[in-house]
């Protein structure tokens, strides 16, 4: 196969809904902030993101570098991987990572189907309303449970951050935004809390 239809291959496995590496990721995102909310203190969630992130990496090099033994796996794998992660390390280590980091580094209460309309480069217009909605949703839920701050700072908080959040999720950066995005979450997050007067409990 040439590189042109390898790359083409790749482009096309890209633009595939892909509902089990979506849902992995939801599911991953959602489950951190659940356990780190309502059961974990912030030494213990640093210690399990930690744990995590060593057993991932290991999986994911071995798979990288034993493909006799990947391809075992390939069934159960395809639904998390790109066509081009099978030989390279996947995104699920960055996105850990910026887990891990984001957790570390502030409080805790931080925490293609239908794509046509592009407003820039492989970003469309209904992915980027998700990410805002989505954004905007996580942020209000997590500051209402974790703050006395009144609705009204809440929602304001949530708006800006969603905004700004997708926003700095159209840039062009060649940084993977599995890691960029929830650090650049985290850190405006903070600040917003910090000039909107929000404490947490």
């Amino acid at each position: 196969m040439s590189s042109e239809e390898e790359n083409s291959e790749i482009v096309a496995r890209r633009k595939d809904l892909q509902l089990g590496r979506r849902f992995f990721h939801m599911a991953g995102g959602l489950g951190v902030v659940l356990i780190y909310g309502l059961f974990f203190t912030h030494t213990q969630i640093v210690q399990f993101l930690g744990v995590t992130a060593c057993v991932l990496y290991i999986f994911d090099r071995s798979r990288v570098v034993y493909p006799e033994i990947a391809r075992k796996f390939e069934k159960m794998t395809r639904f998390f991987l790109r066509a081009e992660e099978r030989l390279q390390e996947s995104t699920m280590i960055p996105y850990i990572m910026a887990i891990l980091l984001t957790v570390i580094s502030f409080p805790k209460p931080m925490g293609i189907r239908y794509g046509r309309r592009h407003l820039v480069p492989d970003k469309t217009l209904e992915g980027s309303l998700a990410f805002l909605i989505t954004t905007f949703l996580c942020s209000v839920g997590v500051l209402f449970y974790m703050t006395h701050a009144e609705p009204w700072r809440i929602v304001i908080s949530s708006f800006i951050l969603s905004v700004l959040g997708t926003c700095f999720e159209m840039l062009p950066l060649k940084l993977d935004d599995n890691l960029t995005i929830p650090l650049f979450i985290g850190f405006t997050g903070w600040a917003l809390c910090y000039l909107m007067g929000i404490s947490n409990l």
